[in-house]
């Protein structure tokens, strides 16, 4: 399900059959996230507010996104900046929030609600918005059914 405000606040909430521990590492773990995110390549970090999260290209050539973690409560809720640099255009805007938040749910489940907030300054990252429905859905799959979808 998605929720846009205004372009401004876009919320998207799944329920996922695996515990919030996996759950969590999928959304940290840098060989996981490349899996299901585009074959984004994340630079190894310290899970630790103000620690750099950085994205890179599948081949390590272009720097996808430097972003900042705000806060880091496993396997909970997970918070940090957002700034699209694989786009020119959406690199000049202001940076934004994205919120990761898991919660337990019945019969081995997990509910998982992913806010992108604060896009005010950033109109073209919020127009974006379908690269979250293919990036959860494809997490989804991932750890469901063990493999992602087929390479795009």
């Amino acid at each position: 399900m998605t929720t846009m405000t205004a372009n401004t606040t876009q919320v998207y909430q799944l329920y996922i059959r695996a515990t919030p521990e996996q759950v969590w590492d999928a959304i940290t773990n840098p060989e996981t996230i490349a899996k299901y995110f585009h074959g984004a390549r994340i630079d190894p970090v310290a899970l630790e507010v103000g620690a750099s999260l950085r994205s890179w290209s599948p081949d390590r050539t272009r720097m996808w996104g430097d972003n900042t973690i705000l806060e880091c409560d496993p396997p909970r809720r997970f918070v940090h900046t957002w700034r699209s640099l694989y786009d020119d255009e959406m690199a000049a805007e202001d940076e934004s929030r994205v919120t990761w938040e898991i919660e337990p749910a019945d019969g081995g489940t997990s509910k998982l609600t992913l806010v992108h907030d604060r896009l005010e300054g950033a109109p073209k990252t919020a127009a974006s918005v379908t690269g979250w429905a293919f990036i959860l859905s494809n997490l989804k799959t991932l750890l469901e059914t063990g493999e992602p979808f087929p390479a795009e």
